[in-house]
């Protein structure tokens, strides 16, 4: 344990990414939760990171034209999923599942002769959120707010292709700030957290729930010299199930199937 090895100047961007990824994700994983398809952020999250192992190949150095490889992997994922949901969408969970899989796989063969292809898988799984600093915030800061407006403006509108669309431009954003892990804890854990609370009180909790767990597990991580994607996707756990535990007995005792949106 050390204290002294607390350096805001590096929790803080770290901490700044960690609130980006939350303003999108929080209630695009309340979407995902209430569509029922639940493993689509780490298939869309998977397609990205295969997109920025194909322009690692190809020598993109830029980081916008990375950016740019690992957008237009998400968007034809995207396409794919809302072409496979139209087709057979009594199964469209499995086939999200088989997607996932592919990318998974892919990643690993187009790595595997690459010295350094461990590292860099761990990389974009696990992340690398310490190693953030401000200036790598700006377009994602301006890109999240075009999209959070978007999510909050029609979120009750949202057809099937504008969702999955807008779905991948959010993952693409996020899955090179914070890894594939944490893009799946916060979507997923904030809502399934708030999920027996009153409708107008998901959306503030949750966040409060994901604040809480980057805050907490940059911090830790810090202290004990842990890696901080994996503590802070545990600290978001613990604090969902502190905020489940807590939340309204008589709404918690029912069996609720359906998970509505914030």
């Amino acid at each position: 344990m050390n204290a002294d090895a607390i350096d805001f100047s590096i929790i803080g961007p770290a901490f700044l990414a960690g609130l980006l990824v939350l303003a999108t994700h929080v209630p695009l994983g309340a979407q995902v939760l209430r569509r029922g398809i639940v493993f689509i952020d780490l298939a869309i999250a998977q397609i990205a990171a295969l997109g920025v192992i194909v322009a690692g190949m190809a020598d993109f150095e830029q980081a916008w034209a990375v950016q740019v490889a690992a957008g237009i992997a998400a968007v034809l994922g995207a396409f794919l999923l809302t072409w496979t949901e139209r087709r057979w969408p009594e199964v469209q969970e499995a086939q999200i599942g088989v997607v996932f899989v592919l990318a998974a796989t892919g990643s690993l063969l187009l790595l595997a002769h690459n010295p350094h292809g461990g590292e860099h898988l761990r990389d974009l799984l696990a992340g690398q959120i310490l190693w953030v600093r401000y200036d790598q915030l700006l377009m994602p800061a301006i890109a999240t707010a075009v999209i959070a407006f978007v999510i909050f403006r029609f979120h009750n509108h949202l057809g099937r292709l504008a969702f999955y669309l807008l779905f991948a431009l959010a993952v693409t954003i996020s899955v090179q700030l914070v890894g594939v892990y944490l893009v799946f804890a916060s979507l997923i854990v904030p809502g399934l957290a708030v999920r027996n609370y009153s409708a107008s009180r998901r959306l503030p909790i949750a966040y409060a729930v994901g604040i809480g767990g980057y805050a907490a597990g940059l911090v830790i991580s810090t202290v004990y010299d842990l890696p901080s994607g994996a503590l802070i996707v545990w600290c978001l756990a613990v604090l969902a199930v502190a905020v489940y535990g807590l939340g309204p007995a008589a709404l918690r005792d029912r069996k609720m199937p359906v998970v509505e949106g914030y």
